[in-house]
């Protein structure tokens, strides 16, 4: 068996990955933080611009999301981009391939899903290439 002597990740990379976490699940935080009071007040709320507001504060989370995930591109070298970029070029690829092929069994009788599912198809798609990928390397 071999063992391996070298760490995996180089101590930059490891700073790096440690600084996206932080930042990545201090957004989601955030998201969930405003999330909670928005489904929980906001329906009742008299239609209007503060009903508006209210329901659309969870996106300042998301925001912060993809800020997150910006700057952590940014920390990564060329060959990490290019395959994040491959990774999630093939996600949109299955995302497309997925919620084009339900728009068919929606005129066919199939009940209308809301974009909601869209991010979690592509979520989904990301993670399971990237697991792929990473499975298919890393042995």
């Amino acid at each position: 068996m071999h063992t391996r002597t070298e760490p995996r990740f180089s101590a930059a990379e490891r700073k790096a990955g440690a600084a996206y976490l932080r930042e990545l699940f201090g957004s989601i935080a955030v998201y969930i933080a405003l999330l909670v009071p928005s489904i929980m007040y906001g329906p009742a709320m008299d239609a209007g611009p503060l009903k508006t507001a209210a329901l659309m504060c969870p996106m300042t989370g998301f925001v912060l999301m993809i800020w997150a995930i910006a700057r952590h591109i940014g920390r990564m070298d060329e060959y990490q981009r290019i395959v994040m970029l491959e990774t999630f070029a093939l996600a949109a690829a299955l995302t497309a391939a997925v919620t084009f092929t339900y728009g068919f069994m929606e005129n066919a009788g199939y009940p209308r899903l809301s974009m909601f599912y869209v991010w979690g198809v592509m979520g989904f798609s990301w993670l399971a290439i990237g697991l792929l990928r990473c499975w298919k390397t890393c042995r």
